[in-house]
């Protein structure tokens, strides 16, 4: 058996028997404390969640709630100060910065209220950006971003820079650029944010779209009409689950 299958049975061996074999994302206990001048901040405090292949769910709560905690963990930008957390099969709990960095590159899609695009580069090189670092060739990166930005609807704006596109055509750029590895899940934090309420409407109208394609999609969120589009809604409060329950989805 070659190392490669070896560890992908590996991995999945190590899930929780009593999670479903197409969880994306299960969490055990996951914990993280804060040392703020000798003062101990409890960010999240002990989260157990299993979120499954194509499921569209919505993270909301106050400030101070946990949610970002709790994205920065799921994005891999943090480790847990305790408990465990396995994406896509991956015991993310105890891996090192590096192998963290491949898997947030591999695994995961960002976008994020304030689109983060280069300046100066064309719609088309931000969206290729990831694969750059992923090592790909010059035409596999072009072929994949074409794909991606054409799913967003931007096949006709390729070669505009982020000073010449619409605030919600820099939204779908970022979020193409986060599909372009064909991520796991597709992590989402106030993507409609900085947008007003008819263009929040139409980047809404493509996260569904995308989901009906069968992508994992997480949205952190504290807006309950962008919540509604979500299948599922968690609520944090004080760094704990307060309530997890099934939604109809607003169309």
């Amino acid at each position: 058996m070659s190392r490669g299958l070896l560890d992908t049975a590996e991995r999945m061996a190590r899930l929780p028997g009593d999670v479903p074999r197409d969880a994306v994302i299960v969490t055990r206990g996951l914990t993280r404390e804060y040392d703020m001048g000798g003062e101990i901040v409890h960010a999240l405090q002990g989260v157990d969640i299993v979120i499954q292949k194509n499921e569209f769910i919505a993270i909301m709560g106050p400030s101070g709630s946990g949610k970002s905690t709790l994205m920065n963990l799921v994005g891999c930008l943090d480790t847990p100060t305790a408990g465990e957390y396995w994406l896509n099969g991956h015991r993310v709990s105890e891996l090192g910065d590096n192998e963290l960095a491949r898997i947030r590159n591999k695994e995961i899609g960002f976008v994020f209220q304030t689109f983060n695009l280069l300046p100066r580069a064309t719609a088309l090189h931000n969206v290729e950006l990831p694969l750059v670092y992923a090592g790909s060739g010059s035409k596999q990166r072009r072929a994949l971003a074409v794909e991606a930005l054409s799913r967003c609807g931007l096949a006709d704006r390729m070669e505009h820079r982020p000073n010449e596109l619409s605030g919600g055509q820099r939204q779908r750029v970022a979020i193409a650029r986060a599909l372009v590895n064909h991520p796991s899940i597709l992590l989402a934090d106030e993507p409609t944010g900085n947008l007003d309420s008819v263009t929040s409407a139409e980047i809404m109208e493509l996260f569904e779209d995308l989901h009906s394609d069968g992508q994992t999609i997480i949205l952190v969120t504290h807006e309950k009409d962008i919540a509604a589009h979500a299948d599922r809604e968690v609520h944090l409060l004080d760094g704990r689950i307060e309530q997890d329950i099934q939604t109809e989805r607003v169309h």
